[in-house]
């Protein structure tokens, strides 16, 4: 295990929570030779992760185990209803819940097919649940991305960045499989007018045409409370992050009027992509213009716990089986896709061992 000390800046709080032993607050777990996605750990201690689609990985899905990636699940899926085996095609959003099942979030974006969620029970070894997410809850241009999993309600809530003027959520009912999209357009899930670069380089989508053009993403990051009262979320190029309730998004009687009167502005942020939250609301992110790893405290003040070069496109956040907090490192920026076709983003990638302020939730 390498330390994440060299070259990095510990950031100091007070003068009384000052780390003496110079410590930058993260470890290199894993090395990885693939670029990540997103990661989750069940209660019994498996590290699952995505294996990010803009690197075009075997597999989409893999779990982390003796120092080796295995394809996960390892064994075919399937419904009971079905004979024909239900492919991965895009993971990115991964999330696992306290009675071992991984979900996992298939955007379909690498072979044009219809998102959906997939609940794999690890204890049982079989599809838990399958749940398509057709136009128009997923509309033509949607990238499904990430997720919070709601184990007291039984829903999920996905960010959809969409094409950006039509963002929004989607709330899933992991009983019914029924689903809705919420808060499209709202002010809170659309990007706000800023550019991303890191360390002097902008980031830039090549058109079909050949055209350099900056991406500005919609709601991305989201995350939900302990207590499975808040949902924070936000836009990925935004400031702001933002709250409303569990029990308003559920609310079917809700006018989309009256549920968009219900969220509310939490506290700044930088430009970051997936979260996290441990017991005493601490909000975990990755600071992407600045490599680093930041906090929103509870008094919603965003401060830095760690600076470095190596942290670069922190991407997605999991408590795991002990209170310690999983992180991984995939350099998105300079990958093909965002780096105007020209692919600069070799390995390692890192997962990353982060030290969290309080402990956590497993899967969250």
């Amino acid at each position: 295990m390498n330390r994440g000390i060299l070259f990095c800046t510990a950031m100091v709080f007070t003068a009384f929570e000052a780390l003496a032993d110079g410590n930058s607050n993260f470890d290199v777990f894993a090395n990885l030779d693939n670029g990540p996605g997103n990661v989750t750990a069940t209660a019994n201690g498996r590290i699952i992760m995505s294996q990010h689609q803009f690197y075009q990985p075997q597999y989409t899905v893999v779990e982390y185990k003796d120092q080796t990636l295995l394809p996960f699940p390892n064994k075919e899926l399937s419904a009971a209803d079905s004979t024909a085996p239900i492919k991965l095609d895009s993971v990115l959003g991964i999330r696992s819940d306290s009675n071992g099942v991984v979900w996992m979030l298939d955007n379909g974006m690498r072979s044009g097919v219809t998102p959906k969620l997939v609940g794999w029970n690890t204890k049982t070894n079989k599809l838990q649940r399958l749940i398509y997410l057709p136009a128009p809850i997923a509309p033509k241009d949607a990238f499904v991305n990430d997720f919070a999993l709601d184990t007291h309600h039984n829903h999920a809530f996905i960010s959809d960045p969409a094409g950006g003027a039509n963002a929004g959520l989607i709330v899933v009912n992991l009983s019914t499989g029924a689903a809705r999209r919420v808060l499209e357009g709202h002010k809170s899930v659309i990007p706000e007018n800023v550019d991303l670069v890191i360390d002097n380089v902008p980031i830039q989508v090549k058109t079909p045409t050949g055209e350099l053009v900056k991406p500005h993403i919609g709601v991305n990051p989201i995350t939900e409370d302990l207590a499975n009262e808040w949902v924070y979320f936000g836009p990925m190029h935004g400031l702001s992050l933002y709250r409303i309730k569990a029990a308003d998004l559920i609310n079917e009687s809700l006018t989309p009027e009256e549920l968009a009167k219900q969220v509310e502005r939490y506290s700044d942020k930088p430009i970051s992509d997936g979260i996290s939250i441990d017991e005493n609301n601490n909000i975990y992110l990755g600071d992407l213009a600045n490599n680093a790893i930041g906090v929103i405290a509870p008094n919603r003040q965003y401060r830095q716990l760690a600076q470095c070069p190596r942290l670069s496109w922190v991407d997605s956040f999991s408590f795991g089986a002990n209170g310690q907090l999983y992180a991984v490192v995939n350099r998105l920026h300079r990958s093909a896709t965002l780096n105007g076709g020209d692919n600069q983003s070799k390995p390692p990638y890192f997962l990353l061992k982060v030290k969290a302020l309080a402990g956590g939730l497993p899967g969250r």
